[in-house]
C-alpha cells in the first residue's frame, strides 16, 4: 500500500488527499480494500480481474470490494476505458490521511482493523522488494536500507522527531503523474515507509535507573 499517513497532522496537504472520517475508516477496515486502493494509486486504472491476479484472490472478491470502495468514494469507474464486458476502476485520491485525533476513540475497532491492514500491506511490500533485491541493478541495490534504532524520548521529543522525518521526506520529489513527467532520466519509484513505535512496556536499563538487581 502506498501513500498513507496513519498519524494526526499528516504531511501531504499539497497533494490529492482524502482525510478519513468514520464512514471512510469503516470502508477501509479490510486488508483487501487497503491493497486495492494502493494498487490503483501505484499502477493506475485497472480491472477487477487484473487486480485479483495481483492479490491472489478471485475476481468476484475483488469486484465486491471495489464496489464497496466506490460507494465510499475511494475509487470510481474509469468510463473512458470500460466497456460492456469489463469495468475499469481508478483511484479518486493519491493519499489517505488519518488525522482526526478523536476518531480512534469513537471507532476503536475500525481504527485498529485499518491500521493492522496498513501494517500488513507494508510488510507485503517489503517482502516483495526483498524477493527482487538480488536481481536489481547494483546501483539500486545499494540504496536499500532496513534498520531500526532504539531511542528513549518524551512524547514531545517523539512528535518533534516525527515532524523532522516528514520534513526531510517532503524535500524530495513525490511520485505523482505530474512529477513523473518531468523527473530526470533514471528516476524510479522509491517507497519510504516510516514507523515510530512507542514501546511503553520497555523498562529503563537498571544501570540508568540506579536500581539494584533483586
Amino acid at each position: 500500500m502506498a501513500d498513507i499517513s496513519a498519524g494526526p497532522d499528516g504531511p501531504h496537504t499539497d497533494v490529492n488527499a482524502v482525510v478519513l472520517d468514520a464512514k471512510g475508516l469503516r470502508a477501509l477496515a479490510h486488508p483487501v480494500r487497503v491493497q486495492l486502493v494502493g494498487l490503483l494509486r501505484k499502477y493506475g486504472p485497472s480491472t477487477a480481474t487484473r487486480l485479483a491476479e495481483r492479490l491472489g484472490v478471485n475476481s468476484g472478491t475483488a469486484s465486491y470490494h471495489l464496489r464497496q470502495l466506490g460507494a465510499a468514494g475511494f475509487v470510481e469507474e474509469d468510463t473512458e476505458r470500460g466497456n460492456a464486458r469489463e469495468r475499469w476502476w481508478r483511484s479518486v485520491h493519491q493519499v489517505t490521511e488519518l488525522k482526526d485525533r478523536d476518531l480512534a476513540d469513537r471507532e476503536p475497532e475500525a481504527t485498529l482493523a485499518y491500521l493492522q491492514s496498513v501494517a500488513a500491506a507494508y510488510t507485503l511490500r517489503t517482502q516483495r522488494m526483498l524477493n527482487e533485491l538480488l536481481t536489481m541493478p547494483r546501483e539500486w541495490r545499494d540504496t536499500f536500507d532496513m534498520s531500526d534504532a532504539a531511542l528513549r524520548l518524551t512524547p514531545g521529543e517523539a512528535l518533534a522527531l516525527r515532524e523532522e522525518l516528514r520534513a526531510v521526506i517532503g524535500r524530495y520529489r513525490r511520485d505523482t503523474p505530474e512529477e513523473a513527467a518531468t523527473a530526470p532520466e533514471g528516476a524510479a519509484r522509491v517507497a519510504v515507509i516510516t514507523h515510530l513505535l512507542p514501546e511503553l512496556d520497555a523498562p529503563a536499563p537498571r544501570e540508568a535507573t540506579g536500581e539494584e538487581p533483586s
